[in-house]
């Protein structure tokens, strides 16, 4: 299945990303929560970002944080080898997403939440 990592995960019911990881586990697609802020999601720690945590097998990585605050993380996207990084509403960032392309890796300006619901995912 399609292990998704969601970057900017947080426990915050109110924001998107936690929405996201509730969608992908509504559709049995293993997500890792990503993020600088602590806590549970659906029974999964969110890893802390600034560690760098080693993710085996990532299809997808699906972005919940804003452009600014990306650029930081470009190393750590690459190294996890995603077949594609999806770029949520708020988070499209042309820069990466050149970057991203020049390593064969898919960048999709989308949204996680309608591309699950639509059967698109």
């Amino acid at each position: 299945m399609k292990k998704t990592v969601i970057i900017g995960a947080t426990p915050n019911q109110s924001r998107f990303a936690y929405t996201a990881a509730e969608t992908l586990r509504e559709h049995d697609i293993e997500f890792v929560p990503v993020g600088i802020k602590k806590g549970i999601v659906f029974g999964k720690e969110i890893l802390d970002l600034k560690k760098h945590p080693k993710i085996s097998d990532v299809d997808t990585i699906t972005l919940y944080i804003n452009p600014t605050h990306q650029r930081e993380w470009y190393e750590y996207f690459f190294k996890l080898n995603p077949k594609r990084v999806v770029f949520n509403p708020g988070t499209e960032n042309p820069e990466l997403e050149k970057l991203l392309e020049a390593k064969n890796i898919e960048a999709l300006e989308a949204c996680t939440l309608v591309m699950l619901r639509t059967g698109q995912y």
